[in-house]
């Protein structure tokens, strides 16, 4: 089997603005790639570009995928790990395209195995049930949105902090206070806390019944992590900190932290997703899967991947339930209520409403 030419497509979708620690997103800048092949079977890879975390934007993301295009032409789409080592051999970093490419890749294999993709990794289907994030607002506001959540059936609320640690203990106080006791509350600092407010805030924040946190302390201060987990009452969670299986086995090593989130933006998809989840499995570290804004494809795609990874037991997979104005996306993922279930059909399962990709640029290469 040949590659023949890839489609490529500036794939915003319009979202209500997302306030994190380090910045607010006003779209999501995506990027869908269908990968064509000589036999007649495409695959379709998409990827949400998230500037002020990973450093790809849309545009750079676009860049590379019409680079990443040309390479790959007349290769086999069925050798995973060479095709992918191509692109690691033209540019460096660029995990976020790299992701969108990967996939397709794995939704083409799939499909000429003819099974859905969550067979085709070795998995098997079980209950995936998500958190919902609240980004950061007034106390008030992150407490009614909560509560709303949690009205509509939610038992996780991941809860965005980082911005000044005062007003982040009134957030979660107000929070805890309008969901009651028996919900289940994440935080997310992005970043956000130096050391001492790292230290400080965790330390009050145990009163509220955290599971855990993710990412206190900008990436630089990594050689406090060991510091910090030792001196905290809060689980860790590696989120920035952790792109590759290097990475896992650095904080693993060092006992940074207590547990790893896997985002395909930060591996470059699901062949460096599976190499963060055994490193982590041969060394007792359990996973989150996350995302970044990214439509009901790519969060497909997620879905299969944690199906056939024992080892991600949290989920993190709202993205297209945070304020997406639109959904173009056929087939994929359906929620029935904040559990998650996934198609019986080959491959990744989703597609893209054609009608919605006339209004997109797009690139033949």
């Amino acid at each position: 089997m040949k590659i023949t030419h890839t489609e490529i497509y500036r794939f915003s979708i319009p979202i209500e603005p997302f306030t994190i620690a380090t910045g607010t997103l006003e779209f999501a800048q995506n990027v869908l790639v269908r990968i064509y092949t000589d036999n007649g079977l495409f695959g379709s890879g998409e990827c949400s570009a998230f500037p002020m975390i990973v450093g790809e934007t849309q545009e750079t993301c676009l860049a590379m995928a019409r680079d990443f295009a040309k390479i790959w032409k007349g290769k086999n789409p069925l050798e995973i790990p060479e095709r992918m080592a191509d692109l690691l051999a033209y540019a460096d970093h660029n995990t976020t395209i790299n992701s969108a490419f990967d996939m397709a890749l794995f939704d083409i294999s799939a499909k000429h195995a003819g099974v859905p993709l969550y067979r085709f990794l070795g998995g098997e289907k079980r209950t995936i049930e998500t958190d919902m994030t609240i980004g950061i607002a007034t106390p008030e506001q992150m407490a009614a949105t909560a509560a709303a959540y949690v009205e509509n059936g939610c038992r996780i609320i991941k809860i965005k902090l980082g911005k000044d640690v005062p007003t982040d203990l009134q957030r979660v106080e107000a929070i805890r206070n309008a969901v009651g006791s028996d919900v289940t509350i994440r935080l997310d600092a992005n970043q956000g806390w130096s050391f001492d407010e790292a230290l400080y805030a965790l330390g009050e924040l145990e009163a509220f019944n955290i599971e855990f946190c993710e990412q206190p302390m900008r990436t630089w201060y990594d050689d406090r992590l060991p510091e910090l987990k030792l001196n905290v009452p809060v689980r860790i969670m590696a989120d920035e900190s952790c792109y590759n299986h290097h990475d896992a086995r650095k904080q693993i090593n060092s006992q940074s932290c207590d547990y790893l989130n896997i985002k395909f933006a930060k591996s470059g998809g699901i062949l460096g997703a599976q190499k963060i989840h055994e490193v982590a499995l041969q060394n007792g570290v359990k996973c989150m899967i996350g995302s970044m804004m990214e439509s009901r494809l790519a969060l497909t795609a997620n879905l299969h991947f944690a199906l056939a990874s024992p080892n991600v037991v949290f989920f993190d997979l709202d993205t297209c339930l945070l304020g997406h104005k639109v959904d173009p996306i056929i087939g994929g993922l359906t929620y029935t209520g904040f559990e998650l279930h996934v198609p019986e059909v080959e491959g990744i399962g989703a597609d893209v409403d054609e009608y919605f990709l006339e209004k997109c640029d797009r690139w033949v290469v």
